[in-house]
This record gives C-alpha cells, structure tokens and sequence, in this order.
C-alpha cells in the first residue's frame, strides 16, 4: 500500500490529480471528514449520466482514501421538492398528471402507482440503480431536509442576506427576468404549488417572505420547516454551506455558473467545494445527447452489449473531453478495457495508479479470462451467421481446448453480448463485394497456403503466411488487408487476419475462400 501511497502522490490519473487537490483543501480547513455529493434531478429516471456522475465522483473518493487516512462520506442528494413543470412522456397513466404541475414532485402522485408519489418512485429507482452497480453512498431528499428543518439555519442566513445574494443573481439575469426574480420560491399553503412569484418584502429579523400569490392574494410565510425552497443556482450554494461539502462535479453545461454557485455558498458562511467539470457526450451525429430528445446511448442499451466495466472504462477516459457515446464504440471499449487487464499483473505502482482498471476496480482488479478479444468474436459471429453463443463456443473449444463457459464467465458473457450485437448492428450493414483479378489471384494463393498448412493454430504463424501472401502483391499492404475484409467478411475493417483463421479454424477459412470466389457471399 505504501508503494501505491507514493505512486499516487505524483500520478497524472486524473482522480489522483483531483483527490491530491481535495487533500490540500480538507488540510487547509483542518477538516476531519470529507463529504462528496452527487446531485440528481428526479424528474425522470436515473440515465447514463448519472452513472457516470457517480462512478467518476467515487473514483476520486478511492484515489483520495490512497493518499488520506481522513474518512469520507458520498451524498446523492435528490432535488425532490421541485415543482413538476411539464408532464413527463416516458410513464403510464400521463392524463391524471395534469392537474398537479407545480407541485413538488413529492407531491405529485406516482403514475406508476407503486409509491406514495412520483418523487419518491423516481427517488427508489435512482437508490436501485445505484445498488445495482454496487455504490457506496447516502441517500439524501431535499424534501426531508426542507421540511424537517435541516436546513433552517441556512434558510434563515438566506433572508437576512437576502440582498447580498440578490446582487449575485440579477447580475446573472436578463432585464425582463430581474423584475420578478427571487431566491425564494414559496410554496402555496392552500395549493401546494411552487411560485415563482416576485417578494413584496423579505424580513431578516423573523425570517418570513412577503408576496401575492397568481390571484393577487397577500401571503407571508416563514422561510423555514418547508415553507418555501431556493431557487436551483441558490440551492446549490445554500446546499454546499449546509452540509459543508468538498466536492462536487457536473456537466459543462453548469461551468458558467460556477462563480454564481460559490459566492452564494460563501455569503452563506460556507466554503465552495472543490469542483471538477466533466465535459457532454455526443451522439453518432456529433450532437449533445440530451434526455428530452433521446438521442445517444442509454445505460440499458450498452449493458445488452457489453459489461459494465466496459463502460465504466469509457467514463474513465478523457473526461474534461467531449466523445461520441454511441454503439460503434463499445467494441473497442470491451477490447480496451481486457487489455488493461492484462497487463496490470506486471506494472508498476506507479504504471498501475495509472491503469484505468485499478480505479474501475477501485484496486482490487481482477484477472481476464478473455482469451478471444471481443471484436474477434464480431467477425467470428458475422462468419459463422450466430444466432447465439453456443455457435462462437464451438469455434472456442477448437481454439483454446482448456476454456468452458464455466471457467470462463467473462468470455462466455461476452460471446453472449457479441451474437447480439452482430445481430443488432453488423448484420444489417454487411456488404460484402467481389474481388478484383490482383485480389483474386491472392486470395486463390492465400487459398492453397492454407490448404497445405501444418502448423496449426498459431496466430502468429498465421499471421506471417497472410503477410507474406499480402507483401509482394499489394502496395500499400493494407490494401490487401481491406480486400480480407471486405471479400470474406463484409466489412471495411476487421481483426489481425492470423489471429482470425486460428480461431475460425484453417480449413473453414479455406471454405470461405472458395465461397468468396464462388461469387456466393458478394451476390
């Protein structure tokens, strides 16, 4: 441990980078416990971001218990006592919603009808799925802590610095916006609805709002006991103040108010949290993926095709930079991901502090069983036509006698996840063409090689004889590489050609040949 200890105080992972800073911060403070939140907006239903949210806060907090012995806590905190602005398109039983808009969400029944309200369904539905993946973190509703009184004291800090925090905000807003603006959004006594209603006076010294509510009636209301909530860019501050949080993360989209955030936090006799801002995924299309329009990649969809530590593996990498979040990159992430793997055993500390899988795995890293990449697995499904995986197991045995699904799980998953995906996605795009007369005469070349061959399944060996059938035909050698793909297998790209026939097995690559030739697979 000491190694690592030493190894990550100097490592350029970027959660070692991170939790080093978080340590000067709790040290400057003098502080005995360092609290993480993760922020969700219950809405809708937990998604991919979310995931990512939390996954990436967490590695942080393993890198920090590396370098600290100072204990830390994670919050996911739920913004649950927001009103419901719009109906939401994604649930059953959407009419008898209508007529509760504005309401906090805690108040709004749940179209599911299994919990007391939407709030609360979409609130377990996040604690599920964080379960699911094996979190460590508190569950905490802004719900409960408004109307409990917990945080009273910072609610009444917020009248009595009522304009400080005024200043802030306007600076922040559009002319029109600012002649209605508060911080306090009030919560209708006989209604129950979220006002966003102006205040006719606000009283620092008993702590009450003044205002009139959408029928010019007069209400003054304490802003304690859940009377009232913040405003979202307030909350945030007054949330980071009341529970003296450390550090926070969120998407690019929340940078520009950053400033807004902290100072209000400070006016509120807090210290800003550290921060780290994570940049957006895009689609397939180079767009922002966004809940509303659906588009990108969900959590569900990428579990049917890969593991979750493949995708773990891609919030890993490069997160302060956008990256296409779409199904042509899972295949290159399961891949990636068993590489690392592999060669974690023989690093370094300082090699393995920075080896994505230590902070998947948050150190306890476990070997590959992956003896067949998984990309390998695609051209082999796309070859054999396999509807399941007990087709890929067949070609398995013959490769690596000594593997089984029983004591290769993750192998065995993974032939599972690439039947689907070929299904899915490759199979419909597959065009395969015919050879040109240069390509022809290679691959009837390559074709008798591999008749006559004895070397059996030596990848590498293999690997040679396609090279050199390749090497004195082809300029550039890619090209023939290109034609192997997209005469045999119908694709642009494809795997290390030896690697395929050793686990295709030499006399059915002979047969595909002859096929290919045959003109059977191109018409």
């Amino acid at each position: 441990m000491s190694d690592l200890r030493d190894a990550a105080m100097s490592s350029k992972a970027w959660p070692f980078e991170e939790a080093r800073a978080l340590l000067k911060r709790v040290q400057a403070a003098g502080k005995s416990e360092v609290l993480f939140e993760t922020g969700y907006g219950p809405s809708g239903l937990p998604h991919i971001g979310t995931f990512g949210e939390v996954l990436r806060t967490t590695m942080i907090r393993r890198a920090f218990e590396v370098i600290s012995d100072i204990p830390t806590r994670l919050i996911c905190f739920s913004d649950d006592l927001d009103g419901m602005r719009k109906v939401p398109g994604n649930v059953p039983n959407r009419e008898k919603l209508h007529d509760y808009l504005q309401l906090p969400l805690t108040s709004v029944p749940d179209p599911f009808e299994e919990f007391e309200s939407f709030g609360h369904h979409n609130n377990a539905m996040l604690r599920r799925f964080l379960d699911t993946f094996g979190f460590e973190y508190e569950f905490y509703s802004a719900t409960d802590y408004y109307r409990s009184g917990q945080f009273d004291t910072v609610l009444k800090r917020a009248a009595e610095r009522y304009d400080d925090i005024m200043t802030v905000m306007l600076k922040s807003l559009r002319e029109e916006r600012r002649q209605t603006y508060s911080i306090f959004l009030p919560i209708h006594p006989e209604t129950g609805r979220v006002l966003y209603v102006p205040m006719k006076h606000v009283d620092a010294v008993n702590h009450t709002i003044t205002f009139d509510d959408e029928d010019g009636r007069e209400w003054t209301l304490p802003v304690t006991g859940g009377h009232c909530k913040l405003q979202w860019k307030p909350d945030f501050g007054a949330r980071w103040a009341a529970l003296g949080v450390d550090f926070e993360m969120y998407g690019k989209d929340h940078s520009t108010n950053t400033p807004i955030y902290d100072r209000i936090c400070e006016i509120l006799g807090g210290q800003a949290p550290n921060h780290f801002t994570y940049e957006l995924f895009l689609d397939d299309q180079g767009q922002k993926i966004s809940k509303s329009s659906g588009n990108g990649i969900g959590i569900d969809e990428w579990l049917t095709y890969a593991s979750t530590e493949s995708l773990s593996y891609f919030m890993y990498l490069k997160p302060k930079t956008a990256k296409r979040l779409y199904f042509d990159v899972i295949p290159r992430a399961m891949d990636e991901y068993h590489q690392q793997l592999r060669a974690y055993p023989d690093q370094t500390p300082e090699q393995r502090a920075a080896n994505p899988v230590w902070h998947i795995h948050s150190g306890d890293v476990p070997a590959s069983d992956m003896v067949v990449s998984y990309s390998m697995l695609l051209n082999l499904a796309s070859v054999s036509s396999a509807e399941d995986r007990g087709t890929l197991w067949g070609f398995i045995r013959k490769y690596a006698p000594d593997a089984s699904p029983e004591t290769h799980p993750n192998l065995d998953q993974a032939a599972g996840y690439a039947v689907r995906y070929y299904n899915d996605f490759v199979k419909p795009t597959k065009v395969y063409r015919a050879p040109t007369e240069a390509e022809r005469e290679a691959l009837q070349a390559l074709r008798e090689e591999l008749a006559a061959w004895q070397g059996g399944q030596d990848d590498e060996a293999l690997q040679t004889l396609v090279y050199a059938v390749g090497r004195d035909r082809f300029d550039p050698l890619r090209d023939w590489f290109k034609a192997l793909y997209q005469v045999l297998l119908g694709a642009d790209q494809g795997p290390r050609f030896g690697g395929f026939i050793a686990l295709y097995g030499v006399a059915e690559t002979v047969a595909l040949i002859d096929t290919a030739l045959a003109g059977e697979l191109a018409g």
